[in-house]
């Protein structure tokens, strides 16, 4: 395991939240996305916080397996879903596992990792000949977080708050990174795109669909939005196949 105090990452300190409704509802748009995708198979799940993308991946894979570094989000996410899902504590590069998988999944995750191309190189010896990589992160280049830099909030919109860094995060994905990052390991990108233009923070966009200032009207025509212009979306993705 590495050195890093996983268990620690995933809590939430000082009375801010880390994780916000929005980003169910971002999840939710990222399968509808990827449905086209998605067939039968063994599907891996790299990193999985409180469970909320297994919960999903279990509705739609009968042999799905988790490998999580916290052992406290392993007992959360656990609780969740069903007695069929195989977990693994541990970081993915550190695993030796002959089974190949048809899916695997990295949402929310290679942002937290220390070094991107050493997971993305096993996550390649894991996935079989005829498998795919599906990858969604942050993006650097959302609107909301580059009016964050304007206001000083972060430095730049590819720096990493010290919040952020408390709760593991390493980096903050543009698409031009990304794309380095998964064809330098030896991955073909067959898809990539952004879901739900978004011009507030998290938290703001909870708020205004709380008090009703917005509904999911108006948030399916920022997910329209964001097809259009990927680049300005909250998150963004990438679909990706073995070489």
């Amino acid at each position: 395991m590495s050195k890093r105090n996983y268990d620690k990452e995933s809590l939430e300190l000082n009375e801010k939240k880390y994780n916000y409704n929005f980003d169910s509802i971002v999840r939710e748009y990222m399968f509808r996305t990827w449905m086209k995708y998605l067939t039968k198979g063994a599907a891996l799940e790299v990193g999985c916080y409180h469970g909320d993308s297994t919960i999903i991946l279990d509705t739609k894979f009968n042999d799905l397996t988790v490998v999580e570094p916290s052992i406290d989000c392993i007992k959360i996410a656990r609780q969740r879903v069903g007695k069929e899902v195989i977990f693994i504590h541990d970081v993915v590069e550190n695993i030796k596992i002959e089974k190949k998988f048809d899916h695997i999944f990295l949402v929310n995750t290679l942002e937290h990792c220390d070094d991107p191309e050493k997971l993305l190189t096993s996550i390649k010896t894991m996935l079989s000949s005829s498998g795919r990589l599906y990858i969604l992160v942050p993006n650097a280049d959302a609107p909301s977080r580059v009016i964050a830099s304007f206001m000083g909030i972060v430095d730049f919109s590819t720096a990493i708050t010290q919040a952020e860094y408390i709760h593991g995060h390493r980096r903050t994905y543009s698409f031009d990174v990304l794309n380095k990052d998964v064809v330098k390991t030896g991955f073909n990108i067959i898809d990539r795109g952004g879901i739900i233009y978004k011009g507030l923070a998290n938290y703001q966009m909870d708020l205004a669909l709380e008090n009703k200032i917005i509904n999911m009207n108006y948030i399916e025509a920022c997910y329209q939005y964001g097809l259009m212009y990927a680049h300005q979306a909250a998150s963004i993705f990438v679909v990706a196949e073995s070489n």
